[in-house]
């Protein structure tokens, strides 16, 4: 294993055996992630809450997925120190935009300097504020409806759900939205007992109890086509449909 990789990788995968995780990122994901985004992992790894970063596995996914729907404008909920949105600004054409939205700009700035090296910071307006009132604000101008190609969410749990209902409104017909830790680190599937016994803290435990709703909220919206893909910590991909 090579030493960018030995100094930034954090296992976050949902797979029994983290060896073939490593096999995973070495073989197929590594290889193929640009420079910029490598540096920006490296930024990143000596964070206290590096482990809030989107996994690269997924990112190669959300790659694709901006690739196959011709993504030009898209939004960010919840930016970190900007991994998975640099991935979306080196994706998206030249003139392509992101509103990427996030409560803490000191995090961002992290990764600020990476992403104006990489030429795209033209590309991406960052606003320092909770998502909610953005999105309002949004949907306030009617031509806003509709205009979105994609959208990534990892913010705070407890408001997917409202995020979700104002991005049906924002995203295009055949566009794309991606939910970030909708596994919740495996617990979803646990039985309460076993949650009482094994997940620390109870923000944790509200926390999943927010995404086992998001989940069964989903299963049952019409409006989207939805896929749950375990990379990193579980990712939920919709696809709206009207």
């Amino acid at each position: 294993m090579g030493e960018s990789a030995k100094k930034t990788t954090v296992y976050k995968g949902l797979l029994k055996n983290e060896e073939l995780y490593q096999y995973i990122l070495e073989t197929s994901v590594y290889p193929r992630e640009p420079e910029p985004l490598k540096e920006l992992r490296d930024a990143t790894a000596d964070h206290p809450r590096a482990f809030i970063a989107a996994a690269p596995d997924a990112g190669q996914l959300i790659d694709m997925l901006l690739k196959l729907v011709n993504a030009k404008k898209t939004i960010e909920i919840g930016v970190f120190t900007g991994y998975s949105l640099l991935l979306t600004a080196l994706s998206i054409p030249d003139d392509g935009k992101i509103i990427a939205i996030d409560v803490d700009r000191k995090n961002y700035e992290i990764g600020l300097p990476i992403i104006r090296r990489a030429g795209v910071e033209h590309k991406i307006n960052f606003i320092e504020s909770q998502a909610l009132p953005v999105l309002d604000k949004l949907l306030e101008e009617h031509e806003n409806e509709g205009s979105l190609d994609f959208a990534f969410v990892d913010a705070d749990k407890g408001n997917y759900k409202n995020y979700h209902e104002r991005l049906m409104k924002l995203l295009k017909v055949g566009g794309v939205v991606v939910y970030d830790n909708t596994l919740w680190y495996g617990t979803v599937a646990l039985p309460e007992d076993l949650v009482e016994e094994l997940v620390d803290g109870e923000h944790k435990k509200e926390m999943r109890k927010h995404i086992m709703e998001l989940n069964k909220y989903l299963a049952t919206d019409s409006r989207v086509q939805i896929c749950v893909a375990p990379l990193g910590d579980g990712i939920t991909i919709c696809r709206r449909i009207y």
